[in-house]
């Protein structure tokens, strides 16, 4: 079969769309002359603007309108006469869209409500340790054997532009927040960390408009100067930008983390809740990760965190050590 346009589905959070550039990457590498397309829910479109290589973000506007939005979509993918559609999601609506989609070839995980309407569906399993950008690779059996490629994100020269004042002296980037508490290391912690970084640097705090009363704190709290809150003021080419740059970054389980794979930046993964065998861990060159060495019977508590400590005493947090985390420091840049 000739693949002339490919369509590739992750509408997911900020990370699950970071993780599926590999298989952009992948499918580019063993196929440079079919066009691909990806479709992306509203808000992460802005991590492939200038691609190099990819011809088209589909957006779905989930908020506005979830459900017209979603027909409206429907008409669009079928309009671009898609040879393949490879859907990474495991819910019934990219399902509604896949099964629908008019391509001759369809596939996806079996997780997938609709997936026995697909010509091709693989398991999706949270075993060995296995990472998400290989469980995502299992997909294209059937249409490359191309060996599995990393994440990549591509900042532009304004991006580089916009960020470069900030790297006149060396500096650590760290990511505070995340969008479940559990996963979250506490600004305490944080604090901790911070006052105990080399004087030499600048710290540069990163996150979302919504992180910077988080980032607040945590300079409010800190007794050291040179610690700057971005949160808000850069996009996510431009933080992916800013960290490549960074002497190391800290970051929970969560996106940035991700970001930093995509860029090949050095980075600290602290773990709270979650544990790395879940198969979304660091994938840069030079990647750390922290964790409690406490025998918790609780840890991990859940696939992606809680709003809560659902024992109360939020032990795989409090109980990492500062000392491990700074240690770092000196060591970054030695891989």
């Amino acid at each position: 079969m000739v693949f002339r346009r490919i369509l590739v589905i992750q509408t997911a959070f900020i990370g699950d769309v970071i993780l599926a550039t590999s298989l952009l990457e992948t499918l580019h590498s063993s196929l440079p002359d079919s066009r691909i397309d990806v479709l992306v829910r509203k808000g992460n479109e802005s991590l492939f603007r200038g691609h190099p290589f990819l011809s088209e973000v589909l957006v779905w506007d989930k908020k506005g309108g979830k459900y017209r939005n979603l027909f409206k979509l429907l008409g669009q993918i079928r309009k671009n006469s898609y040879d393949v559609v490879i859907n990474l999601q495991r819910y019934s609506t990219t399902g509604f869209l896949t099964v629908l989609s008019g391509a001759r070839m369809t596939i996806g995980f079996s997780k997938n409500p609709l997936s026995r309407l697909f010509s091709r569906r693989y398991p999706h399993r949270f075993e060995n340790g296995m990472h998400e950008t290989w469980r995502n690779h299992l997909l294209l059996e059937s249409i490359t054997q191309a060996p599995l490629q990393k994440p990549r994100l591509y900042p532009l020269e304004d991006d580089l532009q916009k960020i470069a004042s900030l790297q006149e002296e060396p500096y650590y980037c760290i990511a505070p927040t995340s969008v479940w508490f559990t996963k979250q290391f506490p600004v305490d912690q944080w604090v901790k960390l911070v006052d105990q970084l080399p004087k030499s640097h600048r710290i540069y705090l990163l996150g979302a408009p919504a992180d910077g009363g988080t980032a607040d704190e945590l300079i409010r709290k800190s007794a050291r100067d040179g610690v700057i809150n971005l949160c808000g003021k850069l996009s996510f080419l431009q933080s992916a930008a800013l960290m490549k740059g960074a002497a190391l970054n800290y970051v929970n389980d969560s996106a940035p983390m991700h970001l930093c794979s995509a860029v090949d930046a050095p980075v600290c993964a602290v773990y709270c809740s979650t544990i790395p065998a879940f198969g979304y861990g660091p994938l840069s060159a030079e990647s750390y990760v922290v964790e409690t060495h406490a025998p918790l019977t609780c840890r991990p508590c859940g696939l992606h965190g809680h709003k809560a400590c659902p024992e109360g005493h939020f032990a795989c947090a409090t109980g990492i050590e500062i000392r491990e985390l700074a240690a770092l420091a000196a060591r970054a840049g030695d891989v």
